[in-house]
């Protein structure tokens, strides 16, 4: 199902990758939507894994005996420096912007977001071999998903930086699945406000505690990860489309919160949401086809004006 790729050579390649970034960071921002997601979206899932699981004793060997070029041969730097840099481009840049749009018109935000989450489980749930394993697992992810995305968030949390690190090990773990919001786990935890305004109050202590903590959490869990899909993949690719399903509970609910009621059909807003989920499905459609040419809504838009012939 994966593809692996090769590391990026022109700068089409690196500039793919840093607007992969940049969406997996700005979906990030938003409670309820994964930067796992686009990941997943944008095909650069299993490689992101196996990047990040490329940090082990080997690699920690290399830094330590000062053998720099090996270890640059070891990790697929390139590949996760462009990406990288298109996260935290997002989350400097967006975290304020999606923060007043998040407060003022979160239905169009989750009308977008809710339309690429409705295109991805489409697209991905093409390439699985549906069978009584493969939906079980579906069902489990999608009810896990569901439970915890209906989870309230906690009250008067601690910020110290020891609780910091350990929420952003919980929240990376989050962030890297489709379908968990790493920024929802936060505000579950008490942390997500905190988070956004350290990072516009440029809260160095505070930021570094949760950046540490992140890089343990994903250390750890990209292991974890890494051999599910290498060794059970069809059953973890199946989970991961569960977990998409399951988070479409809190698109949901934000939406029709943040609208205080749910539009009417006819109303302005209505159709401007409607509008955001067609094009955020569409887009999302698009950028599957051009890189698997096996899009279904995209073979059926193709094949409509030669069956009208």
């Amino acid at each position: 199902m994966f593809e692996k790729k090769d590391h990026p050579k022109t700068p089409r390649e690196y500039l793919r990758l840093f607007f992969t970034g940049f969406a997996m960071g700005a979906a990030d921002i938003v409670p309820g939507v994964s930067g796992g997601t686009m990941a997943f979206i944008l095909g650069v899932y299993e490689d992101l894994i196996d990047g990040i699981k490329s940090f082990d004793l080997t690699a920690l060997r290399l830094a330590l005996g000062l053998k720099f070029k090996a270890l640059l041969a070891h990790i697929p730097w390139q590949f996760l420096l462009a990406l990288g840099i298109g996260i935290l481009t997002a989350v400097f840049t967006l975290s304020h912007l999606l923060s007043d749009w998040l407060e003022n018109h979160p239905l169009f935000v989750f009308a977008f977001f809710g339309g690429l989450i409705i295109a991805s489980i489409l697209a991905v749930s093409t390439r699985v071999i549906w069978k009584v394993s493969t939906l079980a697992a579906l069902a489990a992810g999608a009810a896990a998903a569901y439970l915890i995305v209906g989870l309230n968030p906690m009250q008067n949390a601690n910020h110290e930086p020891w609780v910091l690190f350990l929420s952003g090990m919980v929240a990376i773990c989050a962030m890297i699945l489709p379908g968990i919001s790493g920024s929802f786990i936060l505000l579950i935890l008490g942390q997500y406000a905190f988070v956004l305004s350290a990072v516009r109050d440029r809260d160095i202590v505070s930021l570094a505690a949760l950046a540490m903590g992140c890089v343990v959490g994903i250390v750890i869990f990209s292991r974890i990860l890494s051999w599910l899909l290498h060794h059970h993949e069809q059953l973890t690719v199946a989970v991961l489309i569960g977990f998409m399903l399951g988070s479409l509970r809190k698109i949901w609910e934000e939406a029709s919160a943040g609208a205080n009621r749910l539009p009417e059909f006819g109303a302005q807003e209505a159709a401007l949401a409607i509008a955001l989920i067609v094009i955020g499905f569409l887009v999302v459609s698009s950028i599957d086809h051009l890189q698997s040419g096996n899009n279904p809504v995209m073979r059926l838009i193709a094949r409509r004006p030669a069956a009208t012939e």
